[in-house]
């Protein structure tokens, strides 16, 4: 049964713009420690590709906040929400501490899409009560 979906548009200008005025801080702000390693080795081959890579991470947590029905609010947050890449190349959620533990108790299952596009990142979550 479908909880909830969600979806988001990003305009990767925006985070161009928000990395130029507060640097490295704002990346810490939105990704966890992995995500944080594999940004910063994508932008250190090519800033785009690191640019993209923060934008869909970016749209990814946005979306799935909507699909879950908390926004950017507890126990929901930015580095509690970990989107990975599963050995397929699917994208998928790992969540940590209290919004894991949230998740859990509701009985909840993540399903997520991302892309980019020139100047756009986009994503969709469907998250559903198994």
């Amino acid at each position: 049964m479908v909880y909830g979906i969600g979806t988001d548009i990003c305009d990767i200008r925006r985070i161009r713009a928000s990395l130029e005025r507060h640097g490295e801080r704002f990346a810490e702000k939105v990704l966890c420690e992995g995500e944080l390693a594999i940004w910063r080795a994508r932008s250190a081959r090519w800033s785009e590709r690191g640019l993209r890579y923060l934008a869909t991470r970016f749209s990814a947590k946005e979306a799935f906040s909507k699909a879950v029905g908390l926004g950017m609010r507890m126990p929901m947050t930015w580095r509690a929400c970990e989107v990975v890449n599963l050995p397929s190349g699917q994208p998928a959620i790992v969540l940590h501490g209290a919004l894991q533990d949230w998740f859990d108790a509701q009985g909840l299952r993540c399903h997520l899409s991302v892309t980019d596009e020139s100047d756009y990142a986009a994503s969709f979550c469907v998250v559903e009560k198994i």
